[in-house]
C-alpha cells in the first residue's frame, strides 16, 4: 500500500513539474505589455501608455499612503496589506498552479488581495464620517475610487485570463 502511495505520489509530482514546466517556457512565448495575456515586465512598463502610468503612480502613491494611518484605522491595514501580499504571492501562486504570470494573473490578484479593503470601505464609508480626521477621509475617498475603478480592468482581464486557459 505504501509503495503505491509513493509510487502516485511521484507520478503526480512528475506530472505537475511538466506541466509548471511546459507554462513557464509558453509564459516567454507571451508578448510584453499591459494587457491580460501579456507579460507585464520591464518591456512591458515601457511599452504602457501614459496615462496607464500616471494611474499607476497615482494608485501606488494612495496605496503607500495609507501608512499614514495604519496605527489608528484597521481599513489602512487592510488597503496596505493587500497591496504588500499581491506583489510577492501572485506570481508564485499563479506559477505553482501551473498558469504563466501575465496580466490577466496581476489582475486576479488585485481582486483576491483588495476586496477585504474595498468591501470595508464601502460598508464603513470612513469618507463620509465627519467624526474622522479630514486628511484619513480624503484618503479613504481616493483608496475606494483607485481600487473601485482598478477593478473595472481588473475584472475585464481576469476574464480574458480565465477564458483563455479554460478553453
Amino acid at each position: 500500500m505504501l509503495k503505491k502511495s509513493i509510487a502516485a505520489t511521484t507520478i503526480s509530482l512528475a506530472i505537475a513539474d511538466t506541466m509548471m514546466l511546459a507554462f513557464a517556457q509558453n509564459e516567454a512565448s507571451f508578448d510584453s505589455g499591459h494587457g491580460a495575456l501579456q507579460r507585464f515586465d520591464a518591456a512591458g512598463i515601457a511599452a504602457t501608455p501614459l496615462w496607464v502610468q500616471i494611474w499607476l503612480t497615482f494608485l501606488a502613491i494612495t496605496f503607500l499612503s495609507s501608512l499614514f494611518f495604519i496605527r489608528k484605522h484597521a481599513i489602512a491595514r487592510w488597503a496596505i496589506g493587500g497591496i504588500l501580499l499581491s506583489v510577492p504571492l501572485t506570481p508564485i501562486i499563479a506559477r505553482s498552479l501551473g498558469f504563466p504570470f501575465l496580466g490577466g494573473a496581476i489582475a486576479i490578484g488585485h481582486i483576491v488581495f483588495w476586496s477585504p479593503a474595498l468591501v470595508l470601505l464601502l460598508i464603513k464609508r470612513p469618507f463620509l464620517d465627519e467624526t474622522n480626521s479630514l486628511p484619513y477621509r480624503i484618503w479613504s475617498a481616493a483608496m475606494t475610487f483607485v481600487i473601485a475603478f482598478s477593478f473595472i480592468f481588473d475584472i475585464r482581464d481576469s476574464i480574458i485570463y480565465i477564458g483563455h486557459f479554460a478553453a
